[in-house]
């Protein structure tokens, strides 16, 4: 028998529950894949909490980022062979271009189930090939954190070296953010409310760090920093922390709205961003074909993700707890 979490029963970690599954074969156009390693976003805890879509159906297995082998291939699939190392597609149907309704409802850990699990069978494009050198756990971390940062800053926002850039904290994203911009050859100011994480920002070529409870007005911190306003924010605490990403950037710059860790609603003074003419872009994740070039990207320029924490797969909920502490800088993982 296989393995699988689901939700079950109910919202919340406590109905986060490990069960025997019936093994799945793959059917024509399929593979099915040995899930070797997992990564956690945000998203993971908001889903499993009930608050990212309370009409979810259960039970569910939650988490979007997964890599390992392919171990069956169903009939006509030609690119994969069993024994490829490969990594899942958060939206399985989004193979490139702009999203449509169907396709942004083929995401993985909701609606459609999601990587908490030994195997899995997806469609023969709902997967990519693996970074050589990677561990299985590395290689997931890029599913959405890492394709979300190369979305904003790279097939989005079109960085360019001498640029500046603000990433806040030190999640998935942001530390993929800062890594991605540092080898684009841009600056990069970071946000934290830790001298520690300052420190460890810094050690991974943080050009400048704010900590946002010394100077909750960092905003102006950064504009000044960049003599007149940085180039792109990549904006992932939501609500609370908009205003000041407004006041942080020069004429014409891009803020890429990712996360809504403060929160989705809040008064917000738009003049700033009708006055200097500010791009405003959301960014949910990103398509295949983002992915293939990002699998490129980080092999070219040598990247490596940062990982915080790893975990069994038997210790997911141990893992999830470690991420909603907010303690963790990099990526929490699960590797069998």
């Amino acid at each position: 028998m296989e393995q699988a979490w689901q939700i079950k029963d109910g919202f919340g970690l406590d109905h986060l529950q490990l069960a025997a599954v019936a093994p799945q074969e793959p059917g024509p156009g399929q593979v099915r894949v040995q899930v070797l390693g997992q990564a956690l976003n945000y998203r993971d805890w908001l889903m499993i909490t009930g608050r990212y879509n309370p009409k979810q159906p259960l039970p569910l297995v939650p988490l979007s980022d997964g890599a390992g082998v392919v171990d069956a291939v169903g009939e006509g699939v030609s690119q994969w062979q069993v024994g490829d190392r490969v990594l899942t597609c958060f939206a399985q149907d989004w193979l490139d271009g702009q999203p449509t309704r169907e396709s942004l409802r083929s995401t993985l850990g909701g609606p459609r189930p999601g990587t908490l699990q030994t195997h899995m069978v997806l469609p023969e494009h709902g997967v990519v090939r693996a970074p050589a050198g990677w561990s299985h756990a590395e290689a997931a971390t890029l599913t959405c954190a890492g394709l979300t940062a190369f979305s904003a800053l790279v097939v989005q926002g079109g960085l360019q070296a001498g640029q500046h850039v603000v990433v806040q904290g030190s999640g998935g994203v942001s530390v993929f953010a800062l890594q991605m911009a540092k080898a684009l050859g841009a600056k990069v100011l970071a946000t934290t409310s830790s001298h520690a994480k300052a420190e460890q920002l810094q050690a991974l070529g943080a050009d400048a760090v704010v900590n946002y409870r010394d100077q909750p007005d960092w905003g102006k911190a950064a504009f000044q920093w960049a003599q007149g306003g940085v180039d792109h924010v990549v904006e992932v605490g939501g609500a609370e922390t908009l205003q000041q990403s407004l006041l942080a950037v020069r004429p014409g710059a891009t803020v890429s709205v990712i996360g809504m860790l403060s929160g989705s609603s809040s008064q917000l003074n738009l003049l700033p961003l009708l006055m200097q003419n500010v791009r405003l872009q959301g960014v949910l994740v990103g398509h295949r074909a983002g992915l293939l070039a990002l699998v490129d990207f980080v092999g070219r320029h040598g990247l490596r993700p940062v990982v915080d924490q790893r975990f069994d797969f038997a210790q997911a909920p141990e893992a999830l707890t470690r991420l909603h502490s907010g303690q963790h800088v990099g990526k929490v993982v699960l590797e069998r």
